[in-house]
């Protein structure tokens, strides 16, 4: 395949890096290292910013007002996006928008009306509510709530778990099991706003992340008007399952910026730190490390834009996709742990951001579908058979 960026691509690159170079960096500088949003002020400047450059939206169809970006340019600019302390967490602090909930573009006219149109405005919040305490890996089937209809209406009772931003939400997207089938065909998708009676955030959960929490949920014959449903009835897991695999694409392009970051610090530091008569780099164990990181990122690289370039195409790229969520995350992580190593002593601490790379790349390894269920996909695609 070829990889070579067309001189479009060359210059949103160019531009994204140049960006997070003079207007990210130097205000990350006068942050808490764990911070995750930037000052009020800063962030309404650089937000009318990205509105000028005609990228704000990143992921906003352009029938809703987007950029309408190919999923290759999508890949290349989150690797740049990310290449800053709080970049795995929250890429730029969000001043290039988001697309709220993905699913939301599959709602009715009147669902969009109340709840898409809105969120696009920066008027209202959503959270997606699929994972429980009984297990998030496997969703279709770990699904415990239940949604049992009466008359117009259908009762919702169950919980969620591990859920951000539940508690700061206007409405939350909530996958109950609706019928007697046991797996995906029996789970409906509903939009829920977070003042309906019953609905509760029951607890924070504090995770790898300093300043950022999940919640738990707890759903208590929660009442919801049949017009609330997102799709079919028993249709749900196909609305929350149909735009992940194109979701990981640059979820995964996201976790190799920090790596090219460390590494470019990595060399810099080895070229000028001494130890024992001579600059690191003269090492070999240094050198191996180094040969090693750049091993990780190419081939990263490589998995990330082949699954991109297969989307753009039309091609089947579920297979890809879920390598390249597999490859870049567990790649970077070993280059975050490489350069932290090469490092020493200051690679542990906050003076630098490697140690917070190194938490939320260990998160990202679990998040949006752990290693294991990546190989499982894969594993499905390669063989064939669901598995069940």
């Amino acid at each position: 395949m070829d990889f070579s960026l067309n001189e479009e691509q060359q210059l949103i690159v160019e531009t994204t890096r140049r960006f997070v170079q003079s207007e990210i960096l130097p205000l990350e500088d006068q942050l808490d290292p764990d911070a995750g949003s930037l000052d009020p002020t800063d962030q309404d400047r650089l937000v009318a910013m990205t509105k000028s450059m005609g990228f704000y939206g990143l992921d906003i169809p352009e029938e809703y007002g987007g950029p309408g970006l190919d999923t290759t340019t999508r890949a290349l600019m989150a690797i740049e996006m990310s290449q800053h302390r709080a970049g795995l967490y929250n890429p730029c602090y969000g001043v290039f928008g988001g697309a709220g909930l993905a699913q939301l573009y599959e709602a009715t006219d009147a669902q969009k009306e109340r709840w898409l149109y809105p969120t696009l405005r920066g008027e209202k919040k959503g959270c997606f509510a699929l994972t429980e305490p009984s297990g998030g890996s496997d969703p279709a089937r770990a699904i415990q709530t239940r949604g049992i209809k009466d008359g117009g209406e259908w009762v919702l009772s169950g919980s969620k778990l591990y859920i951000s931003g539940a508690d700061k939400a206007d409405y939350a997207l909530i996958f109950a099991r609706t019928s007697d089938d046991p797996g995906r065909n029996g789970v409906t998708a509903f939009i829920v706003d977070t003042d309906t009676p019953g609905f509760h955030v029951r607890r924070v959960v504090h995770t790898l992340r300093a300043t950022h929490y999940a919640t738990e949920l707890q759903f208590d014959e929660m009442r919801v008007p049949e017009e609330n449903i997102l799709g079919e009835v028993n249709g749900g897991f196909a609305i929350a399952n149909d735009r992940l695999s194109r979701q990981r694409i640059p979820y995964a392009a996201g976790c190799i910026g920090p790596a090219i970051k460390a590494q470019e610090m990595s060399i810099d530091w080895a070229k000028n730190r001494e130890t024992f008569g001579s600059p690191l780099a003269e090492k070999q164990a240094i050198q191996w490390m180094i040969v090693d990181n750049e091993i990780d990122i190419r081939h990263s690289r490589y998995c990330v834009l082949e699954a991109a370039q297969k989307a753009d195409s039309g091609e089947r790229f579920r297979t890809e996709a879920a390598m390249a969520k597999l490859v870049a995350t567990e790649a970077s992580s070993r280059v975050i742990d490489r350069c932290i190593q090469i490092h020493g002593g200051v690679g542990v601490t906050k003076d630098l951001p490697l140690e917070r790379w190194y938490r939320e790349l260990r998160i990202r390894r679990v998040g949006e579908g752990p290693s294991e269920v990546q190989r499982l996909i894969m594993a499905r695609d390669i063989l064939g058979g669901s598995f069940k």
